[in-house]
């Protein structure tokens, strides 16, 4: 029993249901190897009940909980404290405030434990304080407390003394401004004119300045923008990235740098000449069906930042370089020493020499003073595209959409990266983020990104989730969390072992939320959660109880109740959603009415029957949605037409309360091609697609812009929207 109990003490399962009622136990080879990469000894019963023991004299008997949290409604459990134990906060602004004892009385912004809560030996502990929140001031706070990260301390009758990190913030998340829709789209994908190569934050720019103006849409979604590892060839995965604190240069629009203007005799000739090779990939990808080849545009784009970095700064542009790397602190510099150390040795850092593989280290330090100029570089990189990624906000805003840029944050980052360099104190070493074995998938997944750890992310008061949610927030209208059950749990997978052998180890949901309710506060931003697949119950009530907006698909949203499941009704949708037909990992709307994904998948050995099978229940399902969609009064047009298919389907979408509505930009124009298809490496070109019309033929920006197929699906959504 005592491996169980020092188990559950550190939040790591030792059984998990895949299905309802089927209940699967955790073996204790995975349980020890979990634990120890929690820095917990359970490989032997002499070991467990050592590490029992400590955690009863250490975290167990602790005054406070490395962090504590306080919400409208929620005050803290502070249980432990004796009675008379005063509290004092100290907040990020510097003010000083007296928070309890309690002087009497059961005001409502109280907790007070049971008076007879029993002790370890089984006896009346000692009464607790009962903890009263500074005088009710509303907006902003909660009482005299102002929304934030501050620190609290305790100092209780007999002596002993205690500090927390204390989180202060809102009870929900900000809602979006009334309903609307918007676009959906990969942006490496979105190659206008003026593009080297892939799609950039120019093209970004563009894109929402265009559909706010002229189609009324209110928001752009996009792929995660984050840095990615170098190499060659670079993992083009947006879903894997080397940091989700910054985002990668590759996707400047270089002519939108100021600097430009100053380049001069041959500086400026080597820049035309990268300028036309950027032209000849563009024009490889558009006109001769040539892949994105990301590899080739950075070669390009980082020639030519060489040139605009040694451009003197004029004055006010220093001054608000300066304030960024200011703002920025230690995080940028880590990234940006980082990139400097990778170009000398290598994206793995754990093959760095030695000394190097710790930020820390006295070699580093040295190293940080030898590369100054290449530091100043990576650091130089980061503002130009943190200026540009507010040009397109600024570029939404000023078009009247109500939310803007939907910036996309990934579960996970690349195990020899830049985070997991700068920040190795709070990821699990060893462990590998995944999903256990469930119906769809008998063999589980490991996904290869190394998890938080959830008691340092405790200990630091979840500065390193803060710092990332700041950073994401930074020109964000709203933020779509991908899988965002992982603010609960995530499922564990030992290095070496299947994802098969796995644990599920528990998040402080209430802290990680609360933190992201406060940040999203700040920024003004609303928060959107992928939710999809098997998810806990209690996860998606308590997500939308802080109002956290889900993700609901079109082809999985069905009744089962009846069997067999059929479409849910649209009355019956959830209001607080973003609701689409289709994303990035699916199948394009056109590819699945005319069953050409299935031979795609079949030509890829990815289905598990035979093809007419395949295809005769997808056309089942089909169908039925056409059926539908033909007795609700969507379908005027009639059967066999697909294009009026795909406007009847998001028909069916603005049926639904769901607040936002997402239209997947592929959809629109009838590219039958997913940009990602799950179970593929390289036997498909995952994330390097530009966006086609239905005869395959690659479409820039300014030719989807005149699509008259386009301009006929969101006339639906504008006319439904008013």
């Amino acid at each position: 029993m005592g491996r169980p109990r020092l188990a559950g003490l550190h939040g790591v399962c030792t059984s998990y249901e895949p299905a309802p009622g089927r209940v699967e136990h955790v073996g204790d080879d995975t349980v020890v190897a979990v634990l120890a990469a929690l820095g917990v000894d359970a490989s032997t019963p002499h070991a467990v009940r050592a590490a029992l023991e400590a955690y009863d004299q250490g975290a167990g008997r602790a005054l406070l909980p490395p962090t504590v949290v306080v919400r409208p409604g929620r005050p803290p459990k502070l249980s432990r404290l004796p009675e008379g134990t005063a509290l004092r906060v100290e907040t990020e602004s510097g003010e000083v405030l007296d928070w309890g004892p309690d002087p009497g009385g059961r005001p409502q912004d109280a907790y007070e434990p049971p008076a007879q809560e029993p002790g370890r030996d089984g006896a009346p502990a000692p009464r607790r304080a009962a903890v009263r929140l500074p005088g009710h001031v509303p907006g902003g706070s909660v009482g005299r407390l102002p929304f934030g990260i501050h620190t609290l301390r305790a100092h209780t009758p007999d002596g002993r003394s205690a500090r927390a990190h204390l989180i202060v913030a809102p009870d929900r998340m900000p809602a979006p401004p009334g309903r609307t829709h918007g676009f959906m789209v990969q942006l490496y994908s979105l190659l206008s004119g003026r593009s080297w190569g892939m799609g950039d934050l120019g093209d970004l720019a563009d894109l929402t300045a265009w559909s706010g103006r002229a189609l009324g849409s209110g928001f752009v979604q996009i792929n995660p923008l984050h840095a990615a590892v170098p190499g060659a060839p670079t993992d083009p995965s947006p879903y894997r990235p080397s940091s989700r604190r910054f985002p990668d240069p590759v996707h400047l629009r270089i002519e939108d740098i100021p600097e430009l203007g100053c380049l001069e005799g041959d500086a400026r000739s080597r820049f035309d000449a990268l300028l036309v090779r950027g032209r000849t990939l563009r024009d490889a990808v558009l006109r001769k069906g040539a892949l994105i080849d990301r590899d080739a545009v950075w070669e390009l784009k980082k020639e030519a930042l060489e040139l605009l970095w040694k451009v003197p700064l004029s004055p006010g542009r220093r001054a608000a370089y300066c304030d960024f790397l200011a703002e920025q602190g230690t995080s940028l510099e880590d990234h940006a020493t980082w990139c400097a150390l990778a170009e000398l040795y290598g994206s793995d850092w754990r093959g760095w020499p030695a000394g190097l593989d710790d930020p820390r280290s006295a070699r580093t330090a040295r190293m940080r003073g030898s590369l100054l100029d290449r530091i100043d570089f990576y650091s130089r990189l980061a503002w130009f595209t943190d200026q540009q990624l507010a040009a397109a906000q600024r570029a939404a805003e000023e078009a009247g959409m109500g939310i803007g840029l939907v910036h996309d944050l990934a579960v996970g980052v690349h195990p020899s990266g830049s985070d997991t360099w700068a920040q190795q104190d709070a990821f699990a070493s060893g462990m590998s983020v995944g999903a256990p074995p469930d119906a769809f998938n008998s063999r589980g997944q490991d996904w290869g990104l190394p998890p938080w750890r959830p008691d340092a992310l405790a200990a630091q008061g979840y500065a390193p989730y803060r710092g990332l949610l700041r950073g994401m927030l930074r020109h964000a209208g709203a933020l779509r969390i991908d899988h965002v059950m992982g603010l609960f749990r995530l499922w564990w997978v030992p290095e070496g072992r299947p994802p098969t052998e796995g644990a599920y180890v528990r998040y402080d949901a209430e802290a990680m939320l609360s933190v992201l309710a406060l940040e999203a506060h700040r920024a003004g931003a609303a928060v959107i959660g992928e939710d999809l697949g098997t998810v806990e119950p209690v996860v998606r009530t308590e997500l939308a109880g802080r109002g956290v907006l889900g993700t609901s698909v079109l082809w999985f949203e069905r009744d089962y109740t009846k069997e067999p499941a059929r479409p849910l009704p649209p009355g019956d949708w959830r209001a607080d959603c973003l609701a689409t037909v289709t994303t990035h990992d699916l199948p394009s709307t056109a590819a699945r009415l005319t069953g050409q994904h299935a031979a795609l998948r079949h030509g890829l050995g990815l289905l598990d029957r035979p093809l007419h099978e395949e295809q005769a229940a997808e056309a089942v399902e089909v169908g039925e949605w056409l059926e539908t969609l033909h007795r609700l009064g969507l379908l005027p047009e009639g059967r066999g037409d697909e294009e009026a298919a795909v406007k009847a389907l998001h028909r069916y979408l603005l049926r639904t309360p769901a607040r936002m509505v997402g239209v997947w930009l592929p959809d629109a124009v009838g590219d039958r091609r997913p940009q990602n298809l799950p179970g593929t490496w390289d036997e498909y070109p995952n994330w390097r697609l530009p966006v086609t019309d239905p005869a395959g033929r690659p479409l820039s920006l300014e030719e989807i812009a005149a699509a008259p197929r386009l301009h006929a699906l969101m006339s639906e959504l504008r006319t439904s929207q008013g």
